[in-house]
């Protein structure tokens, strides 16, 4: 057997291609499996989107290398972006930068501001890929609580001071995956302040900014007085304008690490396909009506779900943003005994809320991503937890 390094081994397996391959083994039994598992959003790419693609597409000189920070369409177009939605003023050659979708800058990022031994402060519960990132670039991952109780706002009080004094970077990720939990300006208010204080690089995920409810817009963390001076925003089309495969995102915020983030990707790619970089723009510089017309979907079936689960004995309150509800477990389970008896006996694939953290063990998490006939349906089945409800 060749030799595998030791950061690739000791590094659990990603837990949804645990459940793509559980999802395989019932299909091969016959079993019809309802995914309401992984945040892909099965809603088609708009028109307009693709159409810019194949017309950059039959242009020869598109076929090229990209610039190593992406093509100056696609940066200024974030820049427009950023001071339209937030009056946040950007430098489009060096406040910004294309990545082949958020979830690859974060994973670099991890690896440009983390020495071996380093803590990272993650937010528990958090997405998933923020540990393993940490992981990989040898850092020591920390866990910031997140408390159902406190809005899932980020309690910096709780860290301890060793943990604290150790730490040079931080995550957050608002709206959050998996709570769904929002934000105002003022938590990233505190969370500059202690970022400052401290002497941390603050990486803060917005890759659901865009799918918000009820007139809620999500702030940006570049919004907050002295936040180019610790803080980066990743930001992603894959949610907003369903470019999940497409894979482009952008990184904004302070030079110092977006450029450094830009050394260690011109090493290691060389960005992504220019015609998939300007459909990009195009979607940036749209009027955002696909998105709009996406959130209205998503808030459809979100009414579905609520009202199943409410029907079934769990109750959840409306989240003001994300297309994911964030549930509590019935009682007698942990978030991985329910899901499993979910799983086999209805057919129908969630998320433990383990996946995320300690702290999530209470709860599962739904996605969003089937049509509102197969939402009701997953949520039909799901009654096996409860036998008066079957």
């Amino acid at each position: 057997m060749p030799p595998i390094a030791d950061r690739v081994t000791s590094l659990p397996p990603y837990l949804f291609s645990i459940f793509q391959q559980k999802k395989k083994e019932l299909e091969a039994r016959g079993v019809d499996v309802i995914d309401l598992g992984i945040g892909a959003p099965d809603l088609p790419t708009p028109s307009f989107i693709i159409n810019r693609l194949v017309a950059e597409v039959q242009k020869p000189d598109n076929h090229i290398y990209s610039s190593y920070n992406g093509c100056k369409e696609f940066r200024q177009a974030v820049a427009d972006f950023y001071k339209k939605t937030y009056h946040v003023e950007l430098d489009p050659d060096t406040e910004v930068l294309a990545l082949i979708g958020s979830k690859e800058g974060i994973a670099h990022m991890a690896m440009t501001v983390l020495n071996p031994g380093d803590t990272a402060l993650i937010p528990d519960p958090g997405y998933p890929v923020y540990r393993s990132a940490v992981h990989l670039a040898g850092g020591k991952p920390a866990y910031l609580p997140l408390d159902a109780n406190n809005g899932y706002q980020p309690e910096f009080h709780k860290v301890p001071a060793d943990v604290r004094d150790a730490a040079s970077v931080m995550f957050l990720n608002y709206p959050s995956n998996p709570t769904a939990a929002t934000v105002d300006v003022s938590t990233f208010d505190q969370a500059i302040d202690f970022a400052r204080k401290h002497k941390l690089a603050f990486l803060h995920d917005a890759a659901y900014s865009a799918v918000t409810f009820d007139g809620y817009q999500a702030p940006s963390v570049l919004q907050s007085r002295g936040a180019k001076e610790v803080a980066v925003e990743f930001g992603s089309l894959s949610k907003s304008f369903n470019m999940t495969g497409w894979r482009i995102g952008y990184v904004v915020g302070n030079k110092e690490l977006v450029k450094a983030l830009s050394i260690v990707k011109s090493n290691t790619d060389t960005s992504q396909f220019l015609p998939i970089q300007k459909a990009g723009a195009t979607a940036l510089r749209s009027d955002f009506s696909a998105v709009k017309e996406n959130v209205s979907i998503y808030e459809k079936r979100m009414t579905i779900m609520l009202d199943a689960l409410r029907n079934i004995g769990i109750e959840v309150s409306k989240p003001k943003g994300t297309f994911f509800i964030w549930a509590p477990v019935p009682e007698g389970f942990t978030s991985a005994s329910f899901v499993e008896k979910v799983l086999e006996e209805a057919g129908v694939i969630l998320t433990p809320g383990i996946a995320f953290g300690p702290s999530g063990d209470n709860y599962f998490r739904i996605s969003l991503s089937v049509d509102t006939k197969r939402l009701q349906e997953a949520a039909d089945r799901m009654k096996v937890w409860n036998p008066k409800e079957s």
